[in-house]
Protein backbone atom coordinates (compact mmCIF):
# COMPACT_ATOMS: atom_id res chain seq x y z
CA UNK A 1 0.00 0.00 0.00
CA UNK A 2 1.24 3.50 -1.09
CA UNK A 3 1.23 5.90 1.96
CA UNK A 4 1.64 8.98 1.63
CA UNK A 5 1.27 10.37 4.84
CA UNK A 6 0.53 10.24 8.64
CA UNK A 7 -1.35 12.43 11.42
CA UNK A 8 -0.42 10.77 14.39
CA UNK A 9 -3.74 11.82 16.44
CA UNK A 10 -7.41 13.43 15.92
CA UNK A 11 -9.59 13.97 18.11
CA UNK A 12 -12.17 15.61 15.79
CA UNK A 13 -12.37 13.16 12.43
CA UNK A 14 -13.50 10.06 13.81
CA UNK A 15 -16.44 10.57 16.19
CA UNK A 16 -16.16 9.04 19.27
CA UNK A 17 -12.72 8.05 18.78
CA UNK A 18 -9.37 9.35 19.56
CA UNK A 19 -7.66 8.34 16.05
CA UNK A 20 -5.07 8.65 14.02
CA UNK A 21 -5.03 9.53 9.40
CA UNK A 22 -3.64 7.97 7.24
CA UNK A 23 -3.15 9.02 3.93
CA UNK A 24 -3.44 6.86 0.90
CA UNK A 25 -1.89 7.47 -2.38
CA UNK A 26 -4.10 8.27 -5.74
CA UNK A 27 -7.12 8.83 -6.66
CA UNK A 28 -9.60 8.83 -9.48
CA UNK A 29 -11.21 12.24 -9.08
CA UNK A 30 -8.86 15.84 -9.24
CA UNK A 31 -11.13 18.65 -7.23
CA UNK A 32 -9.68 21.32 -7.49
CA UNK A 33 -10.31 22.16 -4.34
CA UNK A 34 -8.35 19.02 -3.05
CA UNK A 35 -6.11 19.46 0.18
CA UNK A 36 -4.28 16.57 -0.50
CA UNK A 37 -2.98 17.26 -4.24
CA UNK A 38 0.49 15.58 -3.81
CA UNK A 39 -1.10 12.73 -3.19
CA UNK A 40 -3.26 12.31 -6.39
CA UNK A 41 -0.48 10.82 -8.57
CA UNK A 42 1.19 8.79 -5.57
CA UNK A 43 3.33 11.81 -3.97
CA UNK A 44 3.76 12.67 -0.28
CA UNK A 45 6.15 12.54 2.29
CA UNK A 46 5.02 9.23 2.64
CA UNK A 47 5.70 6.14 5.40
CA UNK A 48 6.18 2.30 4.29
CA UNK A 49 3.90 -0.09 5.34
CA UNK A 50 5.84 -1.77 8.43
CA UNK A 51 6.74 1.61 10.02
CA UNK A 52 2.91 2.63 10.26
CA UNK A 53 1.80 -0.99 11.27
CA UNK A 54 4.59 -0.63 13.70
CA UNK A 55 3.01 3.30 14.89
CA UNK A 56 -0.13 1.54 15.21
CA UNK A 57 1.31 -1.47 18.13
CA UNK A 58 3.14 1.62 19.68
CA UNK A 59 -0.30 3.69 20.34
CA UNK A 60 -2.33 0.77 21.33
CA UNK A 61 -4.42 2.17 24.72
CA UNK A 62 -3.88 5.62 23.36
CA UNK A 63 -5.57 5.77 20.19
CA UNK A 64 -8.74 3.23 19.53
CA UNK A 65 -9.32 4.32 15.68
CA UNK A 66 -7.78 4.98 12.40
CA UNK A 67 -8.87 7.08 9.83
CA UNK A 68 -8.27 6.08 6.37
CA UNK A 69 -8.07 8.57 3.63
CA UNK A 70 -6.48 10.16 0.73
CA UNK A 71 -6.77 10.47 -2.51
CA UNK A 72 -9.04 8.10 -2.60
CA UNK A 73 -8.15 4.59 -0.71
CA UNK A 74 -11.16 2.68 -2.78
CA UNK A 75 -8.93 2.93 -6.19
CA UNK A 76 -6.78 0.27 -4.53
CA UNK A 77 -7.39 -3.29 -5.25
CA UNK A 78 -5.86 -4.47 -1.93
CA UNK A 79 -7.56 -1.88 0.57
CA UNK A 80 -9.61 -5.02 2.18
CA UNK A 81 -6.50 -6.54 3.56
CA UNK A 82 -5.07 -3.44 4.56
CA UNK A 83 -7.70 -2.57 6.31
CA UNK A 84 -8.14 -6.38 7.86
CA UNK A 85 -4.46 -5.44 9.11
CA UNK A 86 -5.68 -2.36 11.06
CA UNK A 87 -8.83 -4.24 12.47
CA UNK A 88 -6.22 -7.12 13.20
CA UNK A 89 -4.22 -4.67 15.17
CA UNK A 90 -7.47 -3.87 17.17
CA UNK A 91 -8.59 -0.67 16.01
CA UNK A 92 -12.05 0.83 14.54
CA UNK A 93 -11.91 1.94 11.22
CA UNK A 94 -13.18 5.20 9.81
CA UNK A 95 -13.26 5.32 5.61
CA UNK A 96 -13.46 8.55 3.31
CA UNK A 97 -14.34 7.77 -0.09
CA UNK A 98 -15.97 9.65 -2.53
CA UNK A 99 -18.34 6.89 -3.24
CA UNK A 100 -17.25 6.39 -7.19
CA UNK A 101 -16.52 2.31 -5.96
CA UNK A 102 -20.04 0.99 -4.60
CA UNK A 103 -19.44 -2.72 -5.17
CA UNK A 104 -15.63 -2.24 -3.16
CA UNK A 105 -17.68 -0.10 -0.43
CA UNK A 106 -20.59 -2.80 -0.18
CA UNK A 107 -17.92 -5.80 0.21
CA UNK A 108 -15.67 -3.85 2.92
CA UNK A 109 -18.49 -3.11 5.15
CA UNK A 110 -20.15 -6.51 4.70
CA UNK A 111 -16.85 -7.70 6.04
CA UNK A 112 -17.00 -5.71 8.96
CA UNK A 113 -14.34 -3.87 7.88
CA UNK A 114 -15.50 -0.32 8.37
CA UNK A 115 -16.93 1.39 11.26
CA UNK A 116 -17.91 4.90 9.96
CA UNK A 117 -17.96 5.87 6.67
CA UNK A 118 -17.52 9.85 5.30
CA UNK A 119 -18.47 10.23 1.50
CA UNK A 120 -18.22 13.31 0.40
CA UNK A 121 -20.62 14.96 -1.80
CA UNK A 122 -19.19 16.86 -4.20
CA UNK A 123 -21.93 19.44 -5.40
CA UNK A 124 -25.49 18.29 -7.04
CA UNK A 125 -25.82 15.55 -9.60
CA UNK A 126 -25.93 17.77 -12.45
CA UNK A 127 -22.64 19.86 -11.51
CA UNK A 128 -21.08 16.99 -10.46
CA UNK A 129 -18.21 16.59 -12.96
CA UNK A 130 -17.29 19.90 -12.42
CA UNK A 131 -16.40 20.02 -9.21
CA UNK A 132 -14.57 16.34 -9.47
CA UNK A 133 -12.40 18.23 -12.23
CA UNK A 134 -13.11 14.64 -14.12
CA UNK A 135 -16.38 12.86 -15.86
CA UNK A 136 -18.20 11.00 -12.64
CA UNK A 137 -20.49 8.02 -13.56
CA UNK A 138 -23.19 9.21 -11.23
CA UNK A 139 -25.05 5.85 -10.72
CA UNK A 140 -22.13 4.55 -8.99
CA UNK A 141 -21.97 7.57 -6.66
CA UNK A 142 -25.69 7.48 -6.28
CA UNK A 143 -25.58 3.73 -5.46
CA UNK A 144 -22.74 4.04 -2.85
CA UNK A 145 -25.05 7.10 -0.82
CA UNK A 146 -27.91 5.35 -1.19
CA UNK A 147 -26.41 2.22 0.03
CA UNK A 148 -25.59 3.84 3.38
CA UNK A 149 -28.45 5.63 3.99
CA UNK A 150 -29.78 2.11 4.40
CA UNK A 151 -28.45 2.50 7.73
CA UNK A 152 -26.01 -1.09 7.79
CA UNK A 153 -23.23 1.32 8.85
CA UNK A 154 -22.80 4.54 10.56
CA UNK A 155 -22.22 7.50 7.81
CA UNK A 156 -21.82 10.94 7.19
CA UNK A 157 -22.33 12.58 4.30
CA UNK A 158 -20.18 16.16 3.55
CA UNK A 159 -19.59 18.93 0.89
CA UNK A 160 -16.70 21.38 0.82
CA UNK A 161 -18.38 24.49 -0.23
CA UNK A 162 -16.27 26.83 -2.46
CA UNK A 163 -17.46 30.28 -3.96
CA UNK A 164 -16.43 29.19 -7.01
CA UNK A 165 -17.90 26.32 -7.47
CA UNK A 166 -21.45 26.03 -5.54
CA UNK A 167 -24.46 28.32 -5.38
CA UNK A 168 -28.35 27.92 -3.90
CA UNK A 169 -29.83 25.92 -5.91
CA UNK A 170 -27.03 23.29 -5.72
CA UNK A 171 -27.60 22.37 -2.03
CA UNK A 172 -31.60 22.86 -2.93
CA UNK A 173 -30.85 19.56 -5.39
CA UNK A 174 -28.44 18.11 -3.26
CA UNK A 175 -31.31 17.72 -0.54
CA UNK A 176 -33.58 16.55 -2.82
CA UNK A 177 -30.99 13.78 -3.90
CA UNK A 178 -30.09 12.77 -0.37
CA UNK A 179 -33.66 13.49 1.91
CA UNK A 180 -33.37 12.08 5.52
CA UNK A 181 -30.11 11.90 5.51
CA UNK A 182 -29.20 11.20 8.97
CA UNK A 183 -25.59 13.03 9.14
CA UNK A 184 -24.87 15.95 6.68
CA UNK A 185 -21.85 18.47 6.87
CA UNK A 186 -21.14 21.48 5.03
CA UNK A 187 -17.41 22.25 5.74
CA UNK A 188 -15.70 25.63 4.78
CA UNK A 189 -13.07 25.15 2.12
CA UNK A 190 -9.63 26.24 2.71
CA UNK A 191 -6.91 27.15 0.12
CA UNK A 192 -3.44 27.02 0.93
CA UNK A 193 -0.18 25.69 -0.99
CA UNK A 194 -1.28 22.05 -1.33
CA UNK A 195 -4.71 22.83 -3.18
CA UNK A 196 -4.56 21.49 -6.82
CA UNK A 197 -6.16 24.92 -8.29
CA UNK A 198 -5.31 27.98 -6.68
CA UNK A 199 -7.92 31.36 -7.08
CA UNK A 200 -10.61 29.72 -5.15
CA UNK A 201 -12.04 31.49 -2.40
CA UNK A 202 -14.07 30.46 1.08
CA UNK A 203 -17.75 31.41 1.29
CA UNK A 204 -18.71 33.45 3.67
CA UNK A 205 -20.64 32.41 7.91
CA UNK A 206 -23.37 34.15 6.45
CA UNK A 207 -23.23 32.18 2.75
CA UNK A 208 -22.80 29.22 4.97
CA UNK A 209 -25.64 29.40 7.14
CA UNK A 210 -28.02 30.44 3.55
CA UNK A 211 -26.69 26.73 2.15
CA UNK A 212 -27.84 25.11 5.50
CA UNK A 213 -30.65 26.69 5.93
CA UNK A 214 -31.46 25.40 1.79
CA UNK A 215 -30.64 21.53 3.28
CA UNK A 216 -32.88 22.05 6.39
CA UNK A 217 -36.82 21.22 4.71
CA UNK A 218 -35.19 18.17 2.89
CA UNK A 219 -31.98 17.22 5.87
CA UNK A 220 -33.05 18.57 8.83
CA UNK A 221 -29.92 16.94 10.33
CA UNK A 222 -27.66 19.34 8.21
CA UNK A 223 -25.18 21.57 9.81
CA UNK A 224 -22.18 23.40 9.26
CA UNK A 225 -18.86 21.70 10.55
CA UNK A 226 -17.98 22.52 13.87
CA UNK A 227 -21.55 23.49 15.27
CA UNK A 228 -23.27 22.12 17.83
Amino acid sequence: MRIGGLQKTTLLDFPGRVACTVFLCGCNFRCPFCQNSGLLEGGGDGIGEEEFFAFLQKRRGILDGVCVTGGEPLVHADIAAFLQKIKAAGYAVKLDTNGAFPARLKELCAAGLCDFVAMDIKNSPERYAVTAGVPVDMDAVRESAAFLMEGGVPYEFRTTVVKELHRGEDFVNIGRWLRGAKRYFLQTFRDGDSVLRRGLSPCSEAEMQTFKKLLLPFIPAAKLRGEN
